[in-house]
C-alpha cells in the first residue's frame, strides 16, 4: 500500500515545522546561502543561471580529460574487478556487483579543483526540511557488555544504538519504504568497485532496523532527490547538512524528478548518484589525504544520516543524505570525499543521555543516536521515534572567525566515492506492493535504510497478480542484485516466502538471512572430516603424548541448559598450602584439520549463534555435543593451562599443554551458586547432577569454594589495577516445551559463580596471549579494545558535571570505581548504575581481534576494559573460530602440534572475518531477545512496571522498565488525558513538566516532573502492528 498521509496533529519533528515558510529555516543556511538569499534581484538570478550553465559545460569537459594516475601515486588497496558478472541468484553471497566508469582517467590538479568550485558553484533555493514523523522509530542502542571470558562484547559498533534498530524494524512493516540511498551505480563499463574475496561475502555488521515510512509527497522523499543529468546540479551543503541541490534552467525540480523516477516511470532517465571514482583516483586521494576510508554506519531511524567513523578518532564524519551515500549500505567499507569546511555541519554538543554528541544534528534536526559497536546481548532496548533536541546553532558568517565557529563545533562531511568492500549481505525481509500495469512488484524492506527494490512478477508467486491482497501481512526475502545510477530503487530478485509477520519462525529465519547467519545442513564433505568409526574413542597413542588428568576432581560450571561445554576447572589444595588451578579447554583442533572442508566451513560461520530457542553451530553438533563437549564422566581431549597459585592469588608457576581429562560432574550455574551460598553444608547426591564415584560431592563442594575465594581475590586485584566493567541487564525467557513460545521472561541476574568462571577464563586468555606473542609476534591473534573516543567523553564529563555526578572519565579504572561508589546505596542503586552505564557505554570503541604484524606500535594491542597490555580468546574454540586459530598457535609454540600454515595477511584476513561474524552474532541474538519479548506482550500483556528515567528530549523522555531491563521512549503527545507538557533545558540537564488533566471538574491538574533518575510507572502494551509495541507511562494518581 501506498505510504500513508503525515496525519494532522501528529508529534512531528521540528524538521517538518521548519519547512521553507519558516524563519528559522535560515539557521540552516550556509554563508553563500545567506549572502545569496539578500539578493533577489532579475538580474542577479539571471547571472547565476548562467553561471551554472556554464560549469554543468565545464563538468563535461573536464570529465573526458581525466587519465589514470601514475603507479607511484598509488595507495595499497583493495583492486576492483572490471568484468565482474552478476552472481548467479541462488547463490547466498553478494548480489550487488558495482558498476563503475568504464574510462579511467587521470585528474590533473587543475581538474580536482574545478570539481570542487562546480560542486559549490550553483546558488541554493530554499528547500522543503526533511522531517521524520513522531510514527518513526528508535534505532536499537548498542551498550558495553562483557562476556564469559569478561572481555568487552559491546559498546558502540557500526551503527546506531542498541535495541533501536529491532524496534524500528517492527513499525508500519505494511507501508513502502523510503527511497533508500545505498547501493552502486552503473556506468558503462558495468565493472564491480566491490572488493573481490575468495572467501565469500561478509555479512552486514550492524542488525537492520524499521522506521516509519514517510508520504510520497512528503519532504522525505523530495529532499534527496535525484540530481540533474550528468550529475550537473550544483551542491551546496549548509552548516545544518542540508544538501541542497539547484537545478540548471529549464530543468525539473527534484521533486518532479522524484516523481519520473518512481519505478521508471514516464520521463526522460536522469543520473542520481555520482560516478564511483576508479581505483587510480582513489588511491591517489587516499595516498594525498583528500579521502578517507571506513565503514559506514547509517542511522535506522533517520535513514538520511549516515556516519564513517573518522581516521583521526574526532568526531564522526557525516554523510547528508541518500545522494551522499551513493548507494553504500550499512557496514559497507567505503572510500569518501571530504568537502570545503564552509559546507561542514555545525554542531552543538549538547547531549543528555539519551542523545550521542557525535550523531547530534543542528537545529531543525531530529538527532541521530550512533552506535559503532558490537550489540550486546545482556539488555534489551526497544524504542520508537526519535525526538528533536533542543538545540543552539552557531550561525556561520562570511566574515565568522576561528573565534567564532572553531573546529570543535564543525562536524565534517563527505560522500562517498568509491566502494571497497560490500559488506552488507544485500538480503532483507519485507512485503510486496502490486504495482497496476508494472511488469514488477514494488519490495519495501522492513529496514528503511536498504531502499526499495523492483521485483520482476515472475518471481512473485503464481497468483499475486490476481490476489495481491492475500499477501499483505506475508514477509519475503529479497536479494539486491543491481541499483542503477539513475534510479532511486535497486533491481533484484524475489528468493523466498517467509510466512505471516509477527510470527516467530518466519521472522527468526528472516533475522538469519539478512544477517547471513549460515543456517544450512552441513554438507557430506563437511562430514565426511569427521570421525568415522562410532562410538570414537582416544587412540592409545594419543593418550601417550598427553598429559593424563583423569583422576582429577575437573568439572563443568555452564548455563542448566548448555550443550557445548568447552571449559573445564580443578582446584587441588597442595601439602604446601597452595593451590593447583587448572583450567581445562575442548582440544577442537585435534578434530578440525587446518585446510580442510569442514575448516573452511568453521572459518566462513566463525562463530555459533545463540537464539532464544536454539543455537546456530559453528561445527557439526557431533563435535559440538559429543566428541569436543567435556561431558561428564567421559575421556575427552583438552587443552590445559595450569598455575601454582597461592590463596591470595599469586602465580607461582604456570604450564600449558595438550591433556585427557574425565569431568566427574556438569554443574549448572545455580548448583555452584548454592553451594557458595552454603559453605558449610552437606549436600546430598540427588541435589546435584549424576557425579563420578572417584569423587565425593564434599570435594567438589570444596573445590567450587577455592575457586570462590581465589577469583574474588583475583578480581579484585583486576579492579585495583584499572579494569573496567560495564553491566547491562539481560532478559530471559522461560519457554513452552512444545511450542517454544514464550511463557514468562525475568532480569538474568550476574552472580557469583558467573564472576567464579569468568575469572579463570580470563586469567586463561590473558596467559595465552602472552605465550602466543612471545613465539609469534608477527602471527598472533591477540583481541585489542581501543580507548573511548575522547570527544564524546569529554561531553558526557560535561554533562555528569552538571548533573552533579562525580564520575571521573579520565580511565578505566577510574570509571569503573566512580560507577560503584557515587550512586547512593539504596533499592534503586542498580537502577541509577544501569542508566549512568548506558551512557557511559556509548564513547565506548569496539573490541576486535587482529594480527599483531598489522600494527606496528605494541601500545595498540592493549585492552582498554581490562586494563592489560596482551589478551586473546583461548577458552571456547566449539563455539569461536578465533580460539580455534589460537589453539594451533599454541601447540606450534609449545612444540606440541604442527606449525601454522596461515600466513600474517591470512591471520589478518580471518580476524575480520571473525570481527564481522561476531557483530552479526550479537545482533542477531538481539533481535531474537526482542522477537520473543514483542510476543510475551502481546500474549501477556500489558504489563505494568516501575521504571526510570534515563534521558529527556523536548517531546518525549527515554525509561529503563526496571521489572523487565528493556529501554522505551514515551512520547508525551501520545498520553491520554495530558493536558500539557513544558521541555527546558537547564544547562545540559533536560527536564519535562507534565501537566495531567483533572478527572473532575473543579479539581485541580496534576503537574509531574520528569528528569533523569526520575521514577515513573509505565504499561506496555501491544500494538496493532505485528513485532510492535508501545510503552506510556501512567497518570501519577493511578499509581499506587
Amino acid at each position: 500500500m501506498d505510504p500513508p498521509c503525515q496525519p494532522k496533529g501528529g508529534n512531528r519533528s521540528r524538521e517538518v515545522r521548519q519547512g521553507p515558510a519558516h524563519s528559522n529555516a535560515s539557521h540552516q543556511k550556509d554563508a553563500y546561502a545567506r549572502l545569496l538569499s539578500q539578493h533577489h534581484s532579475s538580474k542577479f538570478r539571471s547571472y547565476l543561471e548562467q553561471y551554472a550553465q556554464q560549469q554543468q559545460g565545464e563538468e563535461i569537459v573536464q570529465s573526458t580529460q581525466r587519465q589514470g594516475l601514475t603507479h607511484s601515486d598509488k595507495q595499497d588497496i583493495p583492486p576492483r574487478k572490471r568484468d565482474q558478472a552478476l552472481i548467479e541468484f541462488s547463490d547466498s553471497s553478494d548480489f550487488s556487483p558495482s558498476p563503475m566508469r568504464g574510462n579511467g582517467g587521470d585528474e590533473s590538479s587543475m581538474s580536482l579543483y574545478m570539481d570542487k568550485l562546480n560542486s559549490r558553484a550553483s546558488p541554493q533555493e530554499p528547500e522543503l526540511r526533511h522531517g521524520v514523523s513522531d510514527k518513526q522509530r528508535r534505532g536499537e542502542r548498542r551498550d558495553t557488555n562483557t562476556s564469559r571470558d569478561g572481555d568487552v562484547e559491546s559498546g558502540e559498533e557500526f551503527g546506531f544504538n542498541k535495541r533501536q534498530q529491532h524496534q524500528t524494524r517492527n513499525k508500519d512493516r505494511h507501508t513502502d519504504s523510503p527511497v533508500g540511498s545505498h547501493g552502486k551505480k552503473d556506468f558503462s563499463g558495468g565493472a564491480s568497485p566491490l572488493k573481490a574475496t575468495s572467501t565469500g561475502p561478509i555479512p552486514e555488521q550492524e542488525k537492520k532496523s524499521k522506521k516509519k515510512n514517510v508520504p510520497k509527497n512528503h519532504p522525505d522523499n523530495k529532499r534527496d532527490g535525484p540530481v540533474q543529468p550528468n550529475c550537473t546540479a550544483a551542491v551546496v551543503n549548509s552548516p545544518g547538512n542540508k544538501a541542497k541541490r539547484v537545478p540548471p534552467p529549464g530543468a525539473s525540480t527534484p521533486s518532479d524528478e522524484g516523481k519520473k523516477n518512481r519505478g521508471g516511470r514516464g520521463g526522460a532517465k536522469r543520473q542520481v548518484f555520482e560516478e564511483y571514482m576508479t581505483v587510480e583516483d582513489v588511491s591517489h586521494g587516499l595516498k594525498r589525504g583528500e579521502l578517507v576510508q571506513g565503514s559506514i554506519r547509517i542511522n535506522p531511524k533517520k535513514y538520511h544520516e549516515a556516519f564513517i567513523a573518522s581516521p583521526d578518532g574526532k568526531r564522526d564524519i557525516f554523510l547528508d543524505g541518500i545522494v551522499a551515500r551513493n548507494r553504500a549500505l550499512n557496514g559497507d567499507v567505503v572510500v569518501a570525499k571530504i568537502h570545503p569546511q564552509d559546507q561542514w555541519k555545525v554542531v552543538k554538543s549538547d547531549s543528555e543521555g539519551v542523545s550521542d554528541p557525535e550523531t547530534q544534528p543542528g537545529k531543525g534536526q531530529t538527532p541521530g543516536r550512533k552506535s559503532k559497536r558490537p550489540p550486546s546481548p545482556d539488555v534489551i532496548v526497544e524504542a520508537e521515534d526519535e525526538e528533536p533536541l533542543t538545540r543552539s546553532l552557531k550561525s556561520v558568517s562570511l566574515n565568522a572567525t576561528e573565534d567564532e565557529v572553531t573546529k570543535e563545533t564543525l562536524q565534517r562531511t563527505a560522500n562517498v566515492v568509491y566502494i571497497v568492500e560490500q559488506k552488507h549481505s544485500r538480503a532483507a525481509t519485507g512485503f510486496l506492493k502490486f504495482l497496476p500495469d508494472r511488469p514488477y512488484a514494488m519490495f519495501s524492506p522492513v529496514d528503511h535504510r536498504v531502499p526499495r527494490v523492483n521485483i520482476p512478477l515472475a518471481d512473485c508467486p503464481h497468483d499475486f497478480c490476481s490476489r495481491p491482497g492475500d499477501y499483505t501481512n506475508i514477509l519475503f526475502i529479497a536479494r539486491i542484485t543491481s541499483w542503477p545510477g539513475d534510479s532511486n530503487f535497486a533491481e533484484g530478485r524475489l528468493a523466498k516466502t517467509l510466512g505471516q509477520a509477527g510470527e516467530i519462525e518466519p521472522e527468526t529465519e528472516g533475522i538469519l538471512i539478512e544477517y547471513d547467519v549460515d543456517f544450512s545442513e552441513f554438507s557430506g564433505e563437511v562430514l565426511r572430516c569427521l570421525p568415522q568409526m562410532l562410538p570414537w574413542t582416544i587412540p592409545p597413542q594419543e593418550l601417550l603424548n598427553r598429559r593424563d588428568l583423569r583422576k582429577e576432581c575437573i568439572f563443568t560450571i555452564d548455563p542448566a541448559t548448555a550443550r557445548d561445554l568447552d571449559d573445564a576447572l580443578s582446584c587441588k589444595p597442595l601439602p604446601d598450602g597452595n593451590f593447583e588451578l587448572g583450567v581445562h579447554i575442548a582440544d577442537v583442533s585435534y578434530f578440525v584439520e587446518e585446510g580442510n572442508a569442514l575448516d573452511f566451513i568453521a572459518s566462513r560461520r566463525a562463530t555459533s549463534v545463540y537464539m532464544v530457542q536454539k543455537v546456530i553451530p559453528m561445527l557439526p553438533r557431533l563435535l559440538c555435543e559429543e566428541l569436543c563437549s567435556l561431558n561428564p564422566m567421559t575421556d575427552r581431549l583438552t587443552f590445559s593451562v595450569i598455575w601454582k597459585i597461592t590463596p591470595e592469588g599469586k602465580i607461582l608457576s604456570e604450564w600449558f599443554g595438550r591433556s585427557v581429562i574425565r569431568s566427574c560432574v556438569k554443574l549448572s550455574y545455580d548448583h555452584a551458586q548454592s553451594m557458595i551460598e552454603a559453605p558449610d553444608k552437606l549436600f546430598q547426591a540427588d541435589e546435584l547432577p549424576p557425579c563420578s564415584p572417584e569423587h565425593p560431592v564434599d570435594e567438589i563442594h570444596r573445590a567450587v569454594l577455592n575457586l570462590h575465594a581465589i577469583a574474588k581475590r583475583l578480581r579484585a586485584q583486576r579492579f585495583e589495577s584499572g579494569a573496567l566493567r560495564l553491566d547491562q541487564m539481560k532478559l530471559s525467557f522461560t519457554l513452552d516445551r512444545e511450542t517454544s513460545m514464550p511463557q514468562g521472561c525475568y532480569v538474568y541476574h550476574y552472580r557469583d559463580s558467573n564472576k567464579l568462571v569468568e575469572e579463570f577464563m580470563l586469567l586463561a586468555n590473558m596467559a595465552t596471549a602472552h605465550q602466543i606473542y612471545r613465539s609469534f609476534p608477527q602471527k598472533a591473534l591477540l583481541r585489542r579494545h581501543p580507548p573511548p573516543q575522547t570527544k564524546m567523553v569529554d561531553d558526557l564529563q560535561e554533562f555528569c558535571d552538571q548533573m552533579g555526578l562525580s564520575i571521573d572519565f579520565s580511565s578505566a579504572g577510574t570509571l569503573h570505581k566512580s560507577l560503584n561508589e557515587t550512586l547512593g546505596d539504596d533499592e534503586y542503586t542498580s537502577a541509577r548504575k544501569e542508566v549512568l552505564t548506558h551512557m557511559c557505554s556509548r564513547p565506548m570503541q569496539m573490541a576486535m581481534y587482529f594480527c599483531t604484524g598489522v600494527l606496528s606500535e605494541e601500545r595498540m594491542f592493549r585492552h582498554y576494559a581490562l586494563n592489560v597490555p596482551f589478551y586473546t580468546h583461548f577458552t571456547s574454540p566449539i563455539r569461536r573460530y578465533a580460539d580455534l586459530i589460537v589453539h594451533r598457535l599454541l601447540a606450534a609454540s609449545l612444540g606440541c602440534g604442527p606449525p601454522l600454515e596461515l600466513k600474517e595477511e591470512e591471520v589478518q584476513k580471518q580476524s575480520t572475518q571473525c570481527n564481522d561474524k561476531k557483530t552479526a552474532s550479537k545482533r542477531v541474538q538481539e533481535l531474537s531477545a526482542e522477537l520473543f519479548f514483542s510476543v510475551f506482550v502481546k500474549e501477556s500483556g500489558p504489563l505494568d512496571s516501575e521504571a526510570m528515567v534515563m534521558g529527556v528530549l523536548d517531546q518525549s523522555f527515554d525509561v529503563l522498565v526496571l521489572r523487565y531491563g528493556v529501554q522505551k521512549r514515551i512520547y508525551c503527545k501520545g498520553l491520554l488525558g495530558l493536558e500539557t507538557f513544558h521541555f527546558q533545558k537547564v544547562g545540559k540537564k533536560g527536564e519535562m513538566t507534565l501537566v495531567w488533566a483533572a478527572e473532575e471538574p473543579g479539581r485541580a491538574s496534576i503537574r509531574q516532573e520528569i528528569t533523569i533518575f526520575s521514577l515513573v510507572d509505565v504499561q506496555l502494551r501491544a500494538d496493532g502492528a505485528p513485532m510492535k509495541y508501545s510503552a506510556v507511562i501512567k497518570r501519577p494518581d493511578e499509581t499506587v
